[in-house]
């Protein structure tokens, strides 16, 4: 008996040691700033990075002059009569030669090459900073998305345990006969969609942290982001710059975009490589020369060379052709660019502005009036005084409006985070 009450203990002993070293460590918490850092070097970030660099190697090899050609001969090789006995180099009737051609290019087409090269890496810088502000704004909306999804968990759960709460005080007042069997199965099936609501918002949660976890990897890897912790405070409208500044501000804040910074920097290019197409019209000449030695007849000999392309039957018609469709097609899309620039910062000040109006109203009035309705509701069943729809009803009116102002107050930080990184964007 000693034995088996030793043996039970020590086993309980040791299952309430693995549980505990079972249980998940602490979510690991994150701020808005390191989620802002990580997103901004996340994949397609370095990607975007990878094609700058790409774009940098085009302009070193664009600005360079053509390189010189050497080349070597053997020539006048008498294969009737033979070329003489002795050493092949010196002495065998053979015309050797070494000798080196340099193409000039002539109408500047060097210095349009790489303007047009240059301008393009500028289009790219653009491009990857449009990319990286992309990759800020969704891992910023997927940090607010947390924040609210913890917010609606803790809210929610508060809600359950007023539920079971409710659900004690009608068991009790069931037994003592006053309350009906009818309400107090009702109260039950309250407490019980408050739990479900509960898991509900637990996996709402995870959901959040996974979708933080795949734009930033932080977080435990293996967990695949589930444990992740959003920490922080809600934005205020005091600490965002003006969102009613006029026509004037907000023209600049089109103009900074890097969409319309990289149709400009295209359209700049088209034009380097239209003057390049015409450029083409001025002939390169081809310069050369040579040493040869030729035995029996000298052993310095020099050989001088010029060769034109002759532009006959054809001016490069295709080559400008080409050049000026594209730059047509190059300012067309800075024009689209600028209008799409313009009214998106338009709408997102007019969003922005009607969110903060509608956060201000939730958190100011309509969420704390139903917090106060629910409470006396609850005070007054407890007391007799009401019925309970009534009670039921307010405790409904209460959840939905909860999660419309956590989905509001969410709504507002990612309008005012957009805001933010407008206002973030390089001067053009």
């Amino acid at each position: 008996m000693y034995w088996n009450r030793f043996t039970l203990s020590t086993l309980l002993a040791l299952g309430c040691a693995c549980a505990q070293a079972a249980d998940p460590p602490a979510a690991p918490a994150v701020t808005l700033r390191q989620v802002m850092a990580a997103a901004a070097t996340n994949a397609d970030a370095n990607i975007a990075r990878l094609g700058v660099d790409a774009g940098r190697a085009d302009v070193r090899a664009a600005d360079h002059a053509p390189m010189p050609v050497l080349s070597a001969k053997a020539a006048s090789i008498d294969l009737q009569n033979g070329v003489g006995a002795g050493n092949p180099l010196t002495r065998k009737r053979i015309d050797k030669g070494v000798g080196v051609d340099w193409t000039w290019e002539r109408g500047n087409k060097r210095a349009l090459r790489t303007r047009a090269a240059e301008d393009t890496l500028q289009a790219l810088q653009a491009d990857a900073e449009q990319v990286r502000l992309a990759q800020q704004q969704q891992a910023q909306d997927a940090f607010w998305e947390l924040l609210a999804a913890q917010e609606r968990l803790a809210e929610i759960t508060a809600i359950g345990d007023d539920a079971r709460s409710l659900g004690g005080i009608a068991d009790r007042r069931l037994r003592v006969g006053d309350l009906s069997e009818q309400d107090a199965l009702r109260i039950r099936v309250e407490s019980d969609r408050a739990q479900a609501d509960v898991r509900s918002a637990r996996l709402d949660v995870q959901r959040a942290a996974l979708a933080l976890h795949q734009l930033t990897r932080l977080g435990d890897e293996s967990a695949a982001g589930a444990t992740l912790r959003a920490e922080g405070d809600w934005p205020t409208a005091d600490a965002l710059p003006a969102v009613d500044a006029g026509g004037a501000t907000w023209s600049l804040l089109a103009d900074r975009q890097p969409e319309v910074r990289a149709a400009r920097a295209r359209a700049t290019a088209a034009q380097a490589a239209l003057d390049g197409a015409l450029a083409l019209k001025k002939t390169d000449v081809t310069w050369g020369a040579s040493f040869d030695h030729y035995p029996g007849t000298s052993n310095r000999l020099l050989e001088l060379r010029l060769s034109i392309p002759l532009q006959v039957g054809y001016a490069h018609e295709g080559e400008i052709g080409r050049a000026q469709a594209e730059l047509a097609q190059a300012q067309e899309s800075l024009t689209q660019a600028q209008l799409r620039a313009q009214g998106n910062v338009q709408r997102m000040a007019l969003e922005l502005g009607a969110v903060a109006a509608r956060a201000r109203d939730y958190d100011g009035l309509v969420l704390p009036r139903a917090r106060q309705a629910e409470d006396r509701a609850q005070l007054a069943y407890e007391r007799g005084a009401l019925p309970l729809s009534d009670l039921l009803d307010a405790r409904r009116t209460l959840r939905s409006v909860v999660l419309e102002a956590l989905s509001t107050r969410a709504d507002h930080a990612k309008a005012a985070g957009a805001w933010l990184l407008l206002h973030s964007q390089q001067a053009p």
